[in-house]
């Protein structure tokens, strides 16, 4: 079954895309979420023509989103943490306390946006990706040190 996304699904695609489902998955949770919605054809020649007329609204926003990523690469972080004496982390570092750093630095990032591989258990240093546009990612350097 094909259908058109309505927003980001993280598994699955970006808003606007078309993409392939199992019948079951589309028929009885995105299309009653309203997550997307069937691709028939004269809902295809729809989103055609929606994607052509925001074409210049998206060019601008990937523009920006690579701007973003320029100043974004420069940063570093330190991120404290509550550790033992063999530096083990109480807890782990997720990607709230990398927004919430990122914020005291200037840059607005929502916390979903930020994706970090393993979960962070000890001191050291790390990356972090942070997904500004669905074809512009950067990574961001981090460093965990013990309060």
């Amino acid at each position: 079954m094909e259908v058109i996304l309505k927003q980001d699904i993280h598994t699955l695609g970006y808003k606007n895309d078309i993409v392939t489902v199992k019948n079951g998955y589309g028929r009885n949770y995105l299309i009653p979420t309203g997550m997307a919605v069937l691709a028939t054809e004269s809902a295809k020649k729809m989103h055609a023509e929606n994607m052509r007329q925001s074409a210049h609204k998206q060019e601008k926003i990937k523009n920006e989103a690579l701007e973003l990523a320029k100043k974004l690469e420069a940063v570093t972080l330190t991120l404290g943490a509550k550790t033992s004496t063999t530096g083990k982390i109480f807890g782990s570092v997720n990607n709230i306390q990398i927004a919430e750093a990122l914020e005291a630095k200037g840059f607005e990032i929502d916390r979903k946006v930020i994706v970090i591989k393993d979960a962070i258990k000890e001191i050291g240093k790390y990356t972090a990706t942070v997904k500004l546009h669905k074809e512009v990612k950067v990574d961001i350097a981090f460093e965990v040190v013990s309060e």
